[in-house]
């Protein structure tokens, strides 16, 4: 597998440099996973295709940005799609509080691109939290993974309950914009969402 990637990592230096033949096998290749994952979360097929040629689109400006060493090929793309699909979903609003979650615990055919998404969603939360200040990932770790409450955290700590709080509320913020630069941030909305609940 990682032999095949790097024969289309060659691939797409080709293509980003103006190769017909090199856009020709990439988009042979890896169009129908684009598909796959647009469709899925779009479920419109003129839609769909609109978001694969937007997708392509990017690839040639960005192909590159595509670092290896960050994950697959296909992992990069399916990443991409969503997030083209997350961005005209919005634009149409047609993305209400819940949807995308629903979407993606819907069964599938091919389980392989919603385990990249999902394994590459989990690491961004990770890096997310682990870019925190100290203290703002203590507390949003003591809140979120722990049994302990902010009183109890406060208490344990010696600090007051509001600066618990704010440490948290401020991590939290911090969490969401980094995940909104890596494109996970409907994700990160809808997770405070439940949370709250």
């Amino acid at each position: 597998m990682k032999q095949q990637n790097d024969g289309m990592c060659g691939v797409l230096r080709d293509m980003c440099g103006g190769s017909a033949a090199a856009f020709d096998l990439f988009y042979a290749r890896y169009a129908p996973l684009v598909m796959q994952v647009a469709l899925r979360m779009i479920s419109d097929k003129m839609e769909a295709e609109d978001v694969c040629h937007d997708v392509f689109i990017e690839v040639l400006r960005r192909g590159e940005s595509y670092d290896p060493l960050r994950g697959s090929l296909e992992s990069w793309l399916a990443v991409m799609t969503r997030s083209r699909c997350l961005d005209r979903m919005r634009r149409s609003k047609r993305v209400m509080p819940g949807e995308i979650g629903e979407r993606r615990s819907a069964p599938s055919a091919d389980a392989a691109e919603e385990l990249a998404l999902s394994h590459l969603q989990q690491q961004a939360v990770r890096d997310a939290l682990h870019a925190l200040p100290e203290h703002q990932r203590q507390a949003v770790v003591g809140s979120y993974f722990t049994p302990r409450t902010q009183r109890e955290l406060s208490s344990a700590w010696n600090v007051p309950l509001g600066t618990v709080k704010s440490w948290v509320r401020y991590g939290l913020n911090n969490m969401r914009k980094q995940l909104e630069k890596r494109g996970w941030a409907a994700e990160a909305e809808n997770g405070a969402k439940e949370a709250r609940r």
